[in-house]
């Protein structure tokens, strides 16, 4: 047994030195230009958040080029190129799931990483340029998501496709030249354009903002990036992407709603006010909120109970954002009312509630701030005592999740064999958690 203990050991330092000794050889390259730092410890995900929404945005970006060899960007071809996709070819159902998935995992990532950013007071610190790419970068990835899901050309894309177009013809001044340019002279031209947007010109932008964005110092957790993409392959198979009704000019109007990044402007424009005040100006001050924090934040504290403003401004877009997505989402459910009557919102009721959650966000933040001063004690940090696992329980723990690890990448490999697509994205995304669980008791390991 023991003999048995000290070969995995052996293998375990075979494989940390095999990989030191190729990240010390990409040092060297343009490739490393950007330094990735593996932490030893086990260290929280708030740290590499940034760095688990780029790896998202790769899962996306290789999943996107696959989609493209089926999909055909024209009114008459997109619905049933994705149909074909879902139905016909090999692995497509699995790619469009975990696209789908990703981009939504991708937005929800980009936005908790910038409250967390927020609130931990990290853009502080000549880190100006980093907040305020990231900001964009946050913004663009739900243009990105947005215009994604109109390409299927189902009804509910076009909605969303509605949604933009108003929003363009209202801008003053530069609407119509931008109509022009994105939308043409019909459906054909929007796709086209759109599935450009899309495939090519927001992703080039956003890998130029990325490297501004980053930090010379990148974190790389093997662990959790195994466990968050893990999850993705199990939350993809579990949760299939329906296909929706294929649009045409004919079809009857529905009551639906698009996805939960864009109720927010939805729930806005249902307001039945000015298009462009509700739909353009009103979230471009939302977004330039948090864009200018760094420059109206001249604490020098980094706590955040000295920060009231700051704590403010975070607890209200995050009230206002969950409120608004959440009456997106709803619609009077009284079919005796005509379409309009149904998703219509009362402008006085969600206006007056937006501006009561501003009063309790600010006054809260500013009371937080005033009576914590007042009643915080110094307090003696008592050492917690770490919980003690011996280094041979550990490395028997390590051994078992290998063996586990084995077996469940060879049921996987069967189960695509077999057809059972389901199961075997499944049990790739519990092999990539295990993955993580692995790595993090090889950490464990060489840390003692």
């Amino acid at each position: 047994m023991a003999g048995e203990k000290e070969n995995i050991k052996n293998l375990l330092d075979r494989v940390v030195e095999a990989y030191e000794w190729t990240v010390k050889r990409l040092e060297r390259t343009i490739l490393f230009g950007i330094r990735l730092v593996i932490p030893n410890k086990i260290v929280s995900p708030h740290g590499f958040l940034g760095m688990l929404t780029f790896i998202t945005f790769i899962i996306l970006g290789v999943t996107g080029v696959l989609l493209m060899f089926y999909y055909r960007p024209s009114l008459a071809e997109a619905y049933d190129s994705v149909a074909l996709i879902n139905n016909e070819v090999d692995f497509g159902i699995v790619i469009r799931n975990i696209h789908y998935h990703a981009s939504n995992l991708m937005v929800f990532l980009a936005i908790y990483h910038l409250f967390y950013q927020l609130f931990s007071s990290r853009y502080k610190i000549r880190n100006e340029v980093i907040w305020v790419t990231g900001v964009i970068l946050g913004t663009l990835t739900i243009i990105e998501a947005y215009i994604g899901y109109d390409l299927i050309m189902n009804v509910r894309a076009v909605l969303a496709i509605n949604i933009g177009a108003a929003l363009t013809y209202s801008t003053p001044f530069i609407g119509p030249i931008l109509a022009n340019i994105v939308i043409g002279t019909g459906f054909d031209d929007l796709i086209l354009r759109i599935y450009t947007l899309h495939v090519l010109l927001i992703p080039m932008i956003m890998i130029i903002l990325f490297t501004l964005h980053f930090p010379r110092n990148l974190v790389f957790d093997p662990g959790m990036t195994g466990i968050i993409v893990g999850a993705l392959f199990i939350t993809s198979a579990l949760f299939p992407v329906p296909l929706g009704d294929k649009y045409t000019p004919e079809f009857p109007a529905q009551v639906t709603v698009p996805e939960w990044y864009i109720n927010p402007l939805y729930a806005l424009l249902r307001t039945e006010l000015d298009k462009f005040v509700m739909g353009v100006l009103l979230p471009t001050l939302f977004i330039m909120m948090f864009m200018v924090v760094p420059f109206i934040d001249r604490s020098k504290s980094m706590k955040i109970t000295e920060r009231p403003l700051v704590l403010g401004i975070g607890i209200s877009g995050i009230l206002q954002s969950i409120v608004t997505t959440v009456w997106g989402f709803y619609v009077d459910p009284d079919p005796r009312k005509n379409y309009l009557e149904r998703i219509a919102i009362d402008p006085y009721l969600f206006f007056g509630v937006l501006i009561l959650i501003n009063v309790i966000s600010f006054s809260s933040a500013y009371l937080y701030s005033k009576y914590s001063k007042k009643f915080s004690t110094p307090q003696k940090r008592v050492k917690s005592e770490p919980i003690r696992i011996s280094q041979d329980t550990i490395e028997g723990i390590v051994y078992a999740m290998i063996i586990a690890e084995l077996y469940v990448v060879g049921v996987s490999l069967y189960m695509y064999l077999r057809g059972d697509l389901t199961f075997a994205l499944i049990t790739t995304g519990l092999s990539l958690i295990i993955f993580g669980f692995i790595s993090y008791g090889i950490r464990l390991i060489g840390s003692r």
